[in-house]
């Protein structure tokens, strides 16, 4: 029992870790942190760009996250998991995940694992599911509320586009970085505008023969504010694709970022930005 806590424990910290990642166009993947690793992780997002405010901009959907990676010897592990996530129009968040262990598959004895943050009462909620059980915390968004650069906001006004200018001119003085527009289509009835990123490591910088290369694809709907898509292949890592699914519009239940009435709440002791609750009370 003690050993379960102890995994549950670790994993709510990795989730909160991982949600806070950079944001659109800075490595951040619909909430999600790097390719998969090793270490205790929560396969699962939050919607849109962590502990960034996004109002007016509800849907729900899941994201299905598919990796595979090919072994010297030729063999191949593949791994695909789904998470639900949700935001309504005040910018409330809903994230259902499961946890996944040291790359392993999700475990029966493991809970399923709901977090919400509610930017409206300042209030953050992970949910344990087979226990019903709940912990409460202060939450204080990132960023405060801004868009990422050159991005669209939801009342239509452009953000403050010099942080994405400088990257761009680092990127461009870079010779091995090549970043391409792939232009605009239409994904899971969004429109999203993509880009690839192709870094080439040169011979000898880390000991290798031959110059190796990895791409990154990521397709952005301003409409929702959030990635829709998002490819990464890398040879010493594998391929992994995190997409949006079953895309509603539709404005979710106010309920869905509740913690339940039948639930054990506890609160938790100080202030959290953007992430996870601190050590229980």
């Amino acid at each position: 029992m003690q050993m379960r806590k102890t995994l549950i424990g670790l994993a709510i910290l990795a989730a909160g870790a991982s949600a806070q990642g950079p944001g659109p166009g800075r490595g951040d993947h619909m909430g999600f942190g790097p390719p998969p690793g090793m270490g205790a992780r929560f396969l699962g997002a939050e919607a849109g760009m962590p502990g960034r405010v996004v109002r007016n901009a509800p849907y729900a959907a899941d994201i299905v996250t598919e990796s595979t990676r090919t072994l010297p010897d030729g063999n191949h592990i593949r791994q695909s998991t789904t998470a639900k996530v949700y935001r309504d129009s005040e910018g409330r968040t809903r994230s259902e995940q499961s946890v996944n262990l040291n790359g392993l598959a999700a475990n029966a004895n493991m809970p399923q694992m709901v977090f919400i943050n509610d930017p409206v009462a300042g209030l953050h909620y992970a949910l344990n599911a087979k226990d019903r059980t709940a912990v409460k915390s202060n939450w204080m968004p990132r960023g405060h509320g801004g868009p990422p650069p050159n991005q669209t906001q939801a009342d239509g006004s452009q953000a403050n586009g010099a942080q994405a200018a400088q990257r761009r001119q680092r990127g461009a003085s870079n010779p091995n970085v090549k970043t391409e527009s792939l232009g605009r289509q239409t994904i899971e009835g969004v429109q999203a505008d993509g880009r690839r990123m192709t870094v080439t490591i040169p011979v000898g910088q880390m000991g290798n023969e031959l110059p190796i290369q990895s791409v990154t694809e990521i397709w952005y709907s301003a409409d929702l504010h959030t990635e829709v898509l998002y490819k990464h292949s890398d040879p010493r890592m594998g391929d992994t694709v995190r997409k949006l699914a079953n895309v509603s519009r539709s404005e979710p239940s106010r309920t869905m970022f509740e913690a339940p009435a039948d639930y054990k709440v506890t609160e938790s002791a100080g202030r959290t930005r953007g992430g996870g609750p601190g050590p229980a009370k």
